[in-house]
């Protein structure tokens, strides 16, 4: 081989040399019985028609590339929104392995998460041994000051007690008494990453607010409450402190993982960094009122607000795109008095003003798109907003409730007069949508990306551009600090879906003397 220590070549490149190209064919031809690339080519194409699309849908015992993650991935996160607070898996060690990898991988940040490794013994006898064992290694090594406790498939399925276990892991002193451990049960056979995020801060609710009300009184502290629901994009929660400081409004964030998920490389490793505080936990059935900004995602939290701190759960929508940021603001000003200051109504016009700079460019443009409740409804109202027209949108973990929602969204406006919704498909039935009902680009995470890849292989005139805006993000780097939410969040999609425009305008008109006719800089 060609690879030397004076120039190494990347995977790309290197698999191009004859060499490797030479090993992939004899290892095709003599090992793996593969079809004739005739056949490939064959099944392919039809995998592509409307005859396909309709076995395609017919399916109901197999999920192929599910466009959502399972539970325990959402508690986790949820619990790196706290200060000084290990999350803690009762389950196998690969499950976690899976979820560190996973965050890893969108966040580029190491993350602190721990297993106690359950095995088939355990399968068979139960995980008490290991959570107690689990928990004081976990206490011992990490020295953690809330340990944040939830469940894979195997814990569930056996039926473990997590209150008994953490419950007698204390009194035998595997952990002491005074260290708070919320809980939350989280299986990965039901719900997805957004219930178990709901699950677990419901956790945090019960052990820090649930025996300690009697002094409570709504609105005693003059704060607002935020809940943000599973939310990977940093500069989300950023942008919420920036306004509700411009709005000179006190509030608490509850569950913020912006810091220990951005921390600086500057030779010192932090473990823990910035979250919400226990306090802050302990005083927020003080507040005025608790908005939840994914609200779709937050069925237990809503409960909790509602029914133990007696707050009135204020309906809002996402904070997404002009209208839903209006309401936001609207909402705040509302509970609290305070006027919504010049510095917002200034952003609120530069938006405007950049809306009707690109209204040309995505005036009539068709997109599809998938993601989580919130977020799509956010998206499309945009979208809606823009003059774009979304064609098909798939929810894999929405309800049918939510699928009037947004039909209701859809119906509001003659750009989603042509749209079709689908809750509980997955991205192999979007990718049979993406060729029998061509849009001009689709939104969603990386994992569009093979969509995108099949939709060219058809031909260019087939291929559906992906705009990755969603979670998770693998393949582009630092896109998880960007903002998606307030007049700023709206500002950063408009961008990203103009430019995407342009970029893909350029590419149809780019070759030399024969589409060049529309090659120019003034746009």
């Amino acid at each position: 081989m060609s690879q030397t220590i004076d120039k190494i070549k990347p995977g790309y490149p290197l698999f191009k040399q004859p060499e490797y190209q030479d090993l992939m064919a004899r290892k095709r031809a003599l090992s793996e019985e593969a079809h004739s690339d005739e056949k490939i080519q064959e099944v392919f194409e039809w995998t592509t028609t409307e005859e396909y699309k309709e076995l395609n849908f017919a399916r109901t015992a197999l999920t192929v590339d599910p466009a959502k993650a399972c539970q325990p991935l959402g508690s986790v996160l949820c619990s790196l929104g706290f200060e000084n607070t290990l999350p803690y898996v009762h389950g196998s060690q690969g499950c976690v392995a899976y979820f560190r990898s996973y965050f890893n991988r969108h966040f580029k940040e190491p993350i602190a998460c721990v297993s106690d490794s359950m095995t088939e013994d355990a399968a068979v006898f139960g995980g008490n041994k290991n959570m107690d064992s689990g928990l004081a290694n976990a206490y011992a090594l990490y020295k953690p000051e809330i340990v944040a406790v939830s469940t894979t498939c195997m814990a569930e399925v056996i039926g473990d007690d997590l209150n008994a276990f953490i419950g007698n892991a204390k009194k035998d002193g595997h952990l002491p008494e005074s260290v708070p451990t919320p809980f939350a049960n989280t299986p990965s056979f039901v719900g997805s990453h957004i219930t178990g995020w709901d699950a677990m801060f419901e956790g945090f609710c019960n052990n820090f607010t649930k025996d300690q009300m009697e002094d409570k009184v709504v609105g005693s502290n003059k704060k607002i409450n935020l809940v943000t629901g599973f939310e990977t994009y940093l500069g989300n929660y950023r942008v919420m402190h920036r306004i509700m400081q411009e709005m000179d409004i006190p509030y608490s964030l509850l569950s913020d993982p912006s810091e220990v998920l951005d921390t600086p490389a500057d030779g010192q490793y932090r473990m823990y960094a910035g979250g919400t505080t226990a306090e802050q936990m302990k005083d927020a059935p003080n507040a005025i009122d608790t908005l939840m900004l994914q609200p779709w995602s937050l069925v237990k939290t809503k409960k909790i607000v509602k029914g133990l701190w007696k707050q009135p759960a204020s309906v809002i929508k996402i904070p997404m795109g002009l209208d839903g940021t209006d309401e936001f603001l609207m909402k705040l000003s509302e509970l609290t008095g305070k006027a919504i200051p010049d510095s917002l109504t200034k952003e609120r016009g530069r938006l405007v003003d950049m809306m009707t700079d690109s209204h040309t460019w995505l005036h009539g443009k068709k997109f599809g798109i998938y993601g989580d409740p919130d977020y799509l409804l956010g998206m499309v109202s945009f979208l809606l907003e823009l003059g774009c027209e979304p064609t098909t949108i798939l929810c894999h973990n929405g309800t049918k409730k939510w699928a009037k929602a947004m039909q209701k969204l859809l119906d509001s406006s003659p750009y989603g007069s042509d749209c079709e919704v689908f809750v509980g498909k997955d991205l192999w039935h979007f990718r049979s949508l993406m060729f029998t009902n061509k849009p001009d680009f689709m939104i969603g995470n990386s994992y569009g990306k093979f969509i995108e890849r099949d939709t060219l292989a058809k031909g260019e005139e087939f291929a559906v551009p992906l705009i990755r805006i969603g979670f998770p993000i693998f393949d582009r780097h630092h896109l998880h600090r960007q903002t998606t939410w307030g007049y700023e969040g709206a500002m950063q999609i408009l961008t990203t879906l103009v430019n995407e425009v342009l970029a893909q305008l350029d590419k149809e008109t780019g070759t030399l003397g024969k589409t060049d006719f529309a090659f120019d800089l003034v746009r």
